[in-house]
């Protein structure tokens, strides 16, 4: 065990080399052994507190290391339940990583958590948004697995693969009853791989050899509607991934390009994501100096403003409901108060004003822990109340039951809104 700590001074130097402070709702990761993180955590709790190298010796000649009694307690915990538990078949892993989960649980936190190997690559590539894969989208269809979407020039689309094509093997493995996200995960894999896959065409089996590749998610989408001689832009966001910005500034020149009199943007729905996103996508509007957010920490503010020349006047209406959440509440409180020609519309958002930190373990799980709270341009802070729209719209029975553009009156409304003149 002394050995653990005698490395520990050698970890911390080289954890320190591989920390950069990039400001994201969800920060750049750092990967580290289980037990590392364990320590990680403790020291944090215990506030900094350092761990001396005084050795001493005991009777019998054997080395130990003091440590604080917390941590000493947790390490003789540990070694009592590996060395006299009646289980031959306990995993250490699993027993670092319930005590992992007792750590983050105790926080009682809902946005700090422990994420299994699997839950955290889900999480990654959303936050992400590319994932290694064939680039389909599949569908249930009466129990059948559909082939609905492809990325243009994707690995699938390469290898001949279409729209409603039906997926029945992949591999020898025949997946006619199997669930979508057991079809997902064998579909599946590392970049350059291959996977075989048999489709259902027309009545006749193809069979397809795929070389997966890295597909970029699709976060973002625009469409332009004209009504009584206006233009007017409609840009929805999914999820602020990392590449949204790219995603939204592409569809933003191309909705303009075809000279829009206004802009409406749809974050109904959006969980969050990348902090940096929302900035750089205000940065297309405010004015430079203008305040986008605020980031606490500690008691210290830090003030977060528009640094560059680029900037808009005509009018943009945003859509939001009770699940716009993080950064689309953030976008929300930017263009409310520091841009001067925005309404929003739909019912008040979710109310999460928190930033995490993530760190992927060596064993593919992951955590993350609330580290700041994020204020508005104005310093509100908004956690579990929310931002109450200019405009408010609740939903229909009509568009709960059937979610169609006929029967949104949220979108209606915002629309009405985008085309007013004065």
């Amino acid at each position: 065990m002394s050995k653990i700590f005698k490395n520990f001074n050698q970890q911390k130097k080289k954890i320190r080399k591989r920390q950069k402070n990039k400001q994201s709702l969800i920060d750049k990761k750092e990967y580290f052994s289980v037990f590392e993180v364990v320590i990680i955590v403790l020291i944090a709790i215990l506030f900094g507190f350092i761990i001396g190298n005084v050795i001493t010796f005991t009777k019998d000649r054997t080395i130990t290391t003091r440590v604080p009694a917390e941590l000493e307690e947790l390490i003789n915990t540990y070694n009592n339940i590996i060395d006299n538990y009646y289980d031959k078949k306990l995993d250490k892993k699993k027993l670092v990583d319930a005590g992992i989960k007792g750590l983050i649980n105790y926080l009682d936190d809902p946005y700090s958590m422990y994420l299994d190997q699997s839950s955290s690559e889900e999480f990654n590539e959303t936050i992400n948004g590319i994932y290694s894969g064939i680039g389909a989208t599949v569908s249930s269809e009466d129990g059948k697995a559909i082939i609905i979407e492809m990325s243009k020039n994707s690995p699938a689309e390469k290898a001949g693969l279409k729209v409603n094509d039906q997926i029945i093997k992949v591999g020898n493995k025949n997946v006619e009853k199997k669930s979508l996200s057991e079809i997902t995960n064998l579909v599946k894999g590392k970049k350059g791989t291959k996977v075989k896959i048999t489709v259902r065409r027309d009545g006749e089996e193809i069979n397809a050899t795929i070389t997966r590749g890295n597909i970029e998610m699709k976060s973002v989408t625009s469409e332009i509607i004209e009504q009584d001689g206006q233009k007017v832009g409609y840009i929805v966001i999914d999820t602020f991934a990392a590449n949204t910005y790219k995603q939204f500034k592409k569809e933003l020149k191309s909705l303009e390009s075809k000279n829009i009199n206004s802009l409406m943007i749809d974050v109904r729905n959006n969980l969050g994501g990348h902090l940096n996103q929302v900035s750089k996508i205000m940065s297309l509007f405010l004015k430079k100096g203008k305040v986008i957010y605020q980031i606490e920490e500690k008691g210290k503010k830090t003030y977060y403003k528009d640094k560059t020349a680029e900037q808009r006047d005509y009018k943009v209406v945003i859509l939001c409901n009770g699940a716009s959440a993080s950064a689309s509440e953030l976008l929300l409180a930017a263009f409310k108060e520091s841009y001067s020609n925005a309404v929003t519309v739909g019912t008040k958002s979710y109310g999460k004003g928190t930033v995490q930190k993530a760190y992927e373990l060596s064993s593919g799980a992951s955590i993350k822990y609330t580290t700041e709270k994020w204020l508005t341009p104005k310093g509100n802070w908004l956690n579990k109340k929310g931002i109450t729209p200019d405009v408010i719209v609740d939903i229909n029975e009509e568009y709960k039951n059937d979610p169609t553009r006929e029967n949104d009156d949220q979108f209606y409304a915002a629309l009405e809104e985008a085309l007013k003149t004065e």
